[in-house]
């Protein structure tokens, strides 16, 4: 299904970007679920990734139903901060992690810290997803028409 060029055609293209998004909602109504069941709202910075899912969401239903270049330039926007909150996400975690385990055990350190760390309470890897997500919208909004320039 490829055209002389090697390219794919605008259909595989358009069913491909049509999956990608299915993917990034789905996904991001399943974490934001998550979040709200765990009650991941006690202070600001735990509510930095809902509140970046939602609009996101909203993002990629305006994208589908009116595709503009400023829309897709917002949903990008978007997706870098979703990839770039789950990335602090992971070094939050990770870093209230350590202190509980320092606390609980002053003497531990190094490999076993690093371990007992990963394995905390906080899920250390869990705000990983939130990358991903950001990631299949960044793959989504890649070459999208919306962002090609206006034939006169």
């Amino acid at each position: 299904m490829t055209e002389p060029t090697g390219v794919p055609n605008r259909t595989t293209l358009e069913t491909m970007r049509w999956f990608l998004a299915i993917a990034f909602v789905v996904g991001g109504v399943g974490i934001l679920a998550e979040l709200f069941l765990l009650e991941h709202t006690e202070d600001y910075w735990q509510w930095t990734p809902l509140i970046l899912i939602g609009l996101s969401i909203v993002a990629f239903v305006a994208l589908g139903t009116r595709p503009t270049k400023s829309v897709l330039r917002v949903t990008q926007t978007l997706m870098v901060l979703v990839l770039v909150s789950g990335g602090l996400g992971i070094f939050f975690h990770f870093k209230g992690n350590i202190e509980f385990e320092k606390e609980m055990y002053p003497s531990m350190a190094g490999l076993e810290l690093v371990w007992e760390s990963l394995k905390g309470a906080t899920p250390s890897l869990a705000p990983g997803a939130m990358v991903l997500l950001g990631l299949v919208g960044l793959i989504y909004c890649y070459r999208h028409p919306a962002g090609r320039p206006v034939a006169r």
